[in-house]
Protein backbone atom coordinates (compact mmCIF):
# COMPACT_ATOMS: atom_id res chain seq x y z
CA UNK A 1 0.00 0.00 0.00
CA UNK A 2 1.16 3.60 -0.86
CA UNK A 3 2.64 5.00 2.26
CA UNK A 4 3.26 8.87 1.17
CA UNK A 5 -0.28 9.84 2.00
CA UNK A 6 0.83 9.04 5.54
CA UNK A 7 2.96 12.61 5.40
CA UNK A 8 0.09 14.61 3.73
CA UNK A 9 -1.58 16.05 6.30
CA UNK A 10 1.66 17.07 8.14
CA UNK A 11 2.77 18.49 4.55
CA UNK A 12 -0.58 20.32 4.23
CA UNK A 13 -0.46 22.02 7.82
CA UNK A 14 3.03 22.74 7.28
CA UNK A 15 3.07 24.27 3.64
CA UNK A 16 0.11 26.46 4.93
CA UNK A 17 1.23 27.85 8.12
CA UNK A 18 4.67 28.54 6.83
CA UNK A 19 4.16 31.56 5.02
CA UNK A 20 1.23 33.40 3.44
CA UNK A 21 -1.58 31.86 3.20
CA UNK A 22 -4.17 32.92 0.66
CA UNK A 23 -8.05 32.54 1.17
CA UNK A 24 -8.44 32.48 -2.66
CA UNK A 25 -5.82 31.35 -5.06
CA UNK A 26 -5.34 33.15 -8.01
CA UNK A 27 -6.96 32.85 -11.02
CA UNK A 28 -5.53 29.77 -12.63
CA UNK A 29 -3.47 29.27 -9.65
CA UNK A 30 -5.73 26.06 -8.31
CA UNK A 31 -8.66 24.35 -9.96
CA UNK A 32 -12.02 25.51 -10.13
CA UNK A 33 -13.95 24.17 -7.18
CA UNK A 34 -17.85 22.79 -7.95
CA UNK A 35 -20.09 25.84 -7.81
CA UNK A 36 -22.20 24.33 -5.16
CA UNK A 37 -19.48 23.18 -2.76
CA UNK A 38 -19.45 25.65 -0.08
CA UNK A 39 -15.50 25.32 -0.25
CA UNK A 40 -12.55 27.71 -0.17
CA UNK A 41 -8.60 26.96 -1.34
CA UNK A 42 -6.36 28.15 0.52
CA UNK A 43 -3.09 27.87 -1.11
CA UNK A 44 0.33 28.62 -1.21
CA UNK A 45 2.81 28.83 -3.89
CA UNK A 46 6.37 26.85 -3.79
CA UNK A 47 9.09 27.87 -6.06
CA UNK A 48 7.03 26.12 -9.56
CA UNK A 49 4.63 24.14 -7.48
CA UNK A 50 1.33 25.02 -6.00
CA UNK A 51 -0.49 23.44 -3.18
CA UNK A 52 -4.25 23.91 -2.96
CA UNK A 53 -6.21 22.86 0.13
CA UNK A 54 -9.82 22.66 -0.07
CA UNK A 55 -11.60 23.84 3.30
CA UNK A 56 -15.43 23.57 5.01
CA UNK A 57 -16.71 26.74 6.05
CA UNK A 58 -15.61 25.16 9.82
CA UNK A 59 -11.76 25.29 8.75
CA UNK A 60 -11.39 21.52 8.04
CA UNK A 61 -9.69 19.95 4.86
CA UNK A 62 -12.19 18.73 1.97
CA UNK A 63 -9.49 17.87 -0.22
CA UNK A 64 -6.26 18.86 -1.41
CA UNK A 65 -4.25 19.18 -4.69
CA UNK A 66 -0.55 19.80 -5.51
CA UNK A 67 0.26 21.10 -8.92
CA UNK A 68 3.91 20.41 -10.09
CA UNK A 69 6.12 19.69 -12.77
CA UNK A 70 6.63 16.24 -12.24
CA UNK A 71 4.46 13.64 -10.61
CA UNK A 72 4.64 13.70 -6.63
CA UNK A 73 2.36 10.19 -6.95
CA UNK A 74 2.92 7.32 -8.51
CA UNK A 75 0.26 5.23 -8.42
CA UNK A 76 0.96 1.44 -7.99
CA UNK A 77 -1.44 -0.63 -9.57
CA UNK A 78 -2.15 -3.26 -6.25
CA UNK A 79 -3.38 -0.05 -4.53
CA UNK A 80 -5.85 0.74 -7.37
CA UNK A 81 -9.28 0.86 -5.98
CA UNK A 82 -12.35 2.75 -7.42
CA UNK A 83 -12.96 4.28 -10.76
CA UNK A 84 -13.75 8.05 -11.36
CA UNK A 85 -12.81 10.75 -13.11
CA UNK A 86 -12.09 14.62 -12.56
CA UNK A 87 -12.71 16.94 -14.90
CA UNK A 88 -14.34 14.60 -17.71
CA UNK A 89 -10.89 12.28 -17.50
CA UNK A 90 -11.80 8.70 -16.56
CA UNK A 91 -9.39 7.45 -13.95
CA UNK A 92 -8.94 5.73 -11.25
CA UNK A 93 -8.45 6.33 -7.29
CA UNK A 94 -5.09 4.61 -5.39
CA UNK A 95 -6.21 3.42 -1.85
CA UNK A 96 -3.52 5.28 1.02
CA UNK A 97 -2.58 4.33 4.42
CA UNK A 98 -2.71 7.07 7.16
CA UNK A 99 -0.55 5.12 10.13
CA UNK A 100 -2.09 8.17 12.94
CA UNK A 101 -5.50 7.20 11.55
CA UNK A 102 -6.19 3.57 10.75
CA UNK A 103 -10.62 4.02 10.40
CA UNK A 104 -9.70 6.93 7.61
CA UNK A 105 -10.38 5.92 4.05
CA UNK A 106 -7.91 7.95 1.87
CA UNK A 107 -7.35 8.10 -1.85
CA UNK A 108 -5.26 9.90 -4.06
CA UNK A 109 -4.65 9.92 -7.73
CA UNK A 110 -2.81 12.12 -10.57
CA UNK A 111 -4.14 13.73 -13.42
CA UNK A 112 -1.60 15.80 -16.37
CA UNK A 113 -2.08 18.90 -17.24
CA UNK A 114 -2.47 20.87 -20.56
CA UNK A 115 0.56 22.58 -19.80
CA UNK A 116 2.62 19.58 -19.15
CA UNK A 117 2.38 19.82 -15.02
CA UNK A 118 1.05 16.81 -13.04
CA UNK A 119 -1.17 17.28 -10.21
CA UNK A 120 -1.75 15.31 -7.29
CA UNK A 121 -5.10 15.16 -6.04
CA UNK A 122 -5.60 13.37 -2.43
CA UNK A 123 -9.03 13.18 -0.46
CA UNK A 124 -9.50 11.67 3.16
CA UNK A 125 -13.47 10.62 4.58
CA UNK A 126 -13.74 9.64 7.95
CA UNK A 127 -15.14 6.21 7.13
CA UNK A 128 -16.30 3.63 4.27
CA UNK A 129 -19.77 5.10 4.30
CA UNK A 130 -18.09 8.84 3.81
CA UNK A 131 -16.02 8.02 1.11
CA UNK A 132 -18.70 7.94 -2.44
CA UNK A 133 -19.86 11.52 -1.43
CA UNK A 134 -15.96 12.62 -1.26
CA UNK A 135 -15.05 11.16 -4.28
CA UNK A 136 -18.09 12.90 -5.99
CA UNK A 137 -17.00 16.64 -4.77
CA UNK A 138 -13.39 15.98 -5.64
CA UNK A 139 -14.34 14.88 -9.04
CA UNK A 140 -16.36 18.32 -9.29
CA UNK A 141 -12.98 19.90 -9.99
CA UNK A 142 -11.82 21.63 -13.17
CA UNK A 143 -8.48 22.04 -14.45
CA UNK A 144 -9.24 23.69 -17.84
CA UNK A 145 -9.63 21.88 -21.28
CA UNK A 146 -7.31 19.16 -22.37
CA UNK A 147 -6.60 17.94 -19.06
CA UNK A 148 -5.48 14.23 -19.33
CA UNK A 149 -4.94 11.55 -16.56
CA UNK A 150 -1.52 10.15 -16.42
CA UNK A 151 -0.52 6.69 -14.53
CA UNK A 152 -3.12 4.58 -15.52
Amino acid sequence: MHKTTMLLPFLTAGLLLSGTVHAQAAPGACPQLPADAGLTWNARATGDSQLCVAQRADGSEAFGVYISPKPSFEPARPDRAEQGQIDGQSLYWYRAEIAAQPGVEARETVVALPDGRSAHVWLQAPNAQALPASLQLVQGLHFGAGAQVAGQ
